[in-house]
């Protein structure tokens, strides 16, 4: 065994590493109140965040429904969860916070049948969008469904044999109104353009 070393004759106390309770202690305190500090100031990019991600997700179904409506001939619709998230029974039709869906709908009634997975040409639902966290997304005059017809143009309708009509989502933090620096307007024009501009500007 080798001696242990000396100073001056005096045994070295073994080196300690780590921290003590108290030190650990103070470490979470400071922390904890630079986090109260900084919080604040990160609200307004995560909604900012959260808006932008809804909006893109919205914006990607558009695109995605008027591809397979050119690809089936038409008759695809995008249709409103209702009672989920953000939307409740007493939600009107111009509520679309609760998230969406698309479907093919076969017979072109207006409404989802039963799915049928062992037919070749069934409704059932072909994508499906959950409530958006944290963002309200309304649509001004909407049925709760918009139809998209074998061109591509879309309408407030069940069915996509009607003329096409213009849209423009409006995407705001919850709680929050378009004034909100966060909030933004996707416009849909009736040729199928989308544009994405500041939550009170007008659409092109």
């Amino acid at each position: 065994m080798f001696a242990s070393r000396t100073f001056f004759g005096t045994p070295r106390p073994p080196t300690q590493h780590g921290f003590t309770a108290i030190e650990l202690m103070v470490a979470v305190a400071i922390v904890a109140v630079l986090a109260a500090l900084a919080a604040p100031s990160f609200t307004p990019l995560i909604e900012r965040w959260r808006v932008r991600s809804a909006a893109e997700t919205l914006t990607s179904s558009l695109y995605y429904s008027r591809s397979e409506a050119i690809k089936r001939g038409g008759n695809v619709i995008i249709e409103k969860n209702p009672n989920s998230g953000n939307c409740t029974s007493a939600s009107t039709n111009a509520e679309w916070g609760c998230g969406w869906k698309v479907f093919f709908d076969v017979n072109n009634n207006g409404i989802q049948d039963a799915c049928n997975m062992g037919t070749t040409l069934n409704e059932c639902d072909l994508q499906v969008i959950h409530t958006p966290t944290n963002v309200e997304i309304g649509l001004a005059a909407s049925t709760g469904k918009i139809s998209v017809d074998r061109w591509g143009m879309m309408s407030h309708t069940g069915s996509g044999t009607l003329t096409a009509t213009a849209m423009a989502f409006d995407l705001m933090p919850k709680g929050k109104t378009l004034t909100d620096n966060s909030s933004v307007r996707l416009c849909v024009s009736t040729s199928g353009r989308l544009v994405r501009v500041q939550g009170t500007a007008t659409c092109p």
